[in-house]
């Protein structure tokens, strides 16, 4: 059983063949922070992990990979039918153990899921494969250990099985239960996602007053400023004892008010004799570094995503992708920052994947006593990334 108990999380993610990457697998800890040079893969890991979310929450293939040639590695020769694709897949920990879920995936000539796998407690509990190239359906078999081993049914190749199982199957076998706890165990881990790249250029723009969930550009901060202002009092005092450890100056509150015209609302830091200092006016790091830790120290609720309706928020993690989580920060606020997010994380209701620069996240004041932050070097080695946990 996870470390979360009851709630399901991704603890790897494998990248086998996608965009940089070959053969990789990559660790995922409560706290996880990619790092690596321009170049490396970083926000390819983010990337998979993004797609592998929206194919849980039922989005088609279409959807989720627009530029479809754009994620086979480059290296990727066309076999004799001239089909060249690529390879992603995670572990999911949870009440039934590891599971694991590997998606293969044509991009040319065709966008078709053409090899789909998920097995645990020692069992392949779900199998895909394209058996008619002529035709938009993969063969399913799930695991059943009644009367037969196996059902096997034909799916449509553009969704994913797993998301898709829990319509098909009764339950009514030992084996067919096992089969869809499994995929739930996936779906909830997987769905629970937030993707954060917070963008100052549009976080300095006033915002409409009742635009109350975060979006992942957070360009409607001060909207939902005022929202959790009111909501809850001890996560906003969270958040200014945050904000007070990343931006200079004195900061004594952070507040909100609406423009003289047209009725959107603005954020302002409260810095005591100072007045007040509109946010638009802070720099880029300053901008992000509020927006991350407004992110850290909120909840689903708050943030634009659509977690699994239908299963308790008890037993759902919020997971957290942040492509450049150290974009813009000076040390200082990387180490304030970083401290939140191992604060936060070690609760065990919220587990954070973001992507840091080099030189390596121990350079950075206070990565040492990270709360145990899980650390993968991105490497090169004869065009294979290397991923190494530190």
């Amino acid at each position: 059983m996870s470390a979360s108990g009851l709630r399901p999380v991704v603890t790897e993610l494998r990248l086998s063949a996608f965009k940089t990457h070959c053969r990789a697998a990559f660790p995922l800890g409560p706290l996880t922070l990619i790092a690596g040079p321009s170049g490396s893969g970083k926000s390819g890991v983010l990337e998979a992990y993004t797609a592998l979310a929206r194919l849980a929450g039922g989005q088609r293939l279409e959807e989720v990979f627009r530029d479809p040639a754009g994620y086979v590695p480059r290296r990727a020769r066309p076999d004799g039918q001239g089909r060249r694709g690529f390879r992603i897949g995670c572990t999911v920990d949870g009440p039934v153990g590891p599971v694991r879920l590997d998606v293969a995936v044509q991009a040319e000539p065709e966008l078709r899921i053409v090899g789909e796998r998920m097995t645990g407690a020692g069992e392949t509990l779900l199998e895909t494969a394209l058996r008619d190239p002529g035709r938009r359906r993969v063969q399913a078999a799930w695991h059943t250990a009644g009367a037969v081993a196996v059902t096997r049914a034909p799916l449509p190749d553009d969704r994913l099985a797993t998301a898709l199982l829990p319509l098909r199957v009764a339950g009514k076998t030992e084996g067919q239960r096992l089969a869809l706890a499994a995929a739930e165990q996936v779906v909830i881990a997987l769905r629970s996602v937030f993707a954060c790249d917070p963008r100052p250029e549009r976080m300095r723009a006033p915002a409409p007053p009742r635009d109350g969930r975060l979006r992942g550009g957070c360009e409607n901060l001060a909207a939902v400023l005022r929202r959790t202002s009111r909501e809850c009092g001890t996560r906003h005092a969270a958040l200014v004892s945050a904000v007070r450890a990343g931006c200079t100056g004195p900061v004594e509150d952070l507040v909100t008010a609406e423009c003289p015209a047209g009725g959107a609302v603005r954020a302002l830091l409260a810095q005591g004799e100072l007045g007040a200092m509109p946010v638009e006016r802070l720099g880029d790091g300053e901008l992000r570094y509020i927006a991350l830790a407004l992110v850290l120290l909120t909840g689903p609720g708050v943030l634009e995503m659509d977690p699994v309706t239908d299963v308790l928020a008890a037993r759902q993690v919020l997971t957290v992708l942040a492509d450049g989580f150290d974009r813009c920060l000076d040390r200082r606020q990387a180490r304030a920052l970083l401290g939140v997010a191992a604060r936060m994380c070690a609760r065990g209701h919220i587990r954070l994947v973001g992507t840091v620069a080099e030189p390596p996240v121990a350079d950075l004041p206070g990565a040492e006593e990270g709360a145990g932050a899980t650390v993968v070097h991105l490497g090169c080695e004869r065009g294979t990334r290397v991923p190494t946990a530190g």
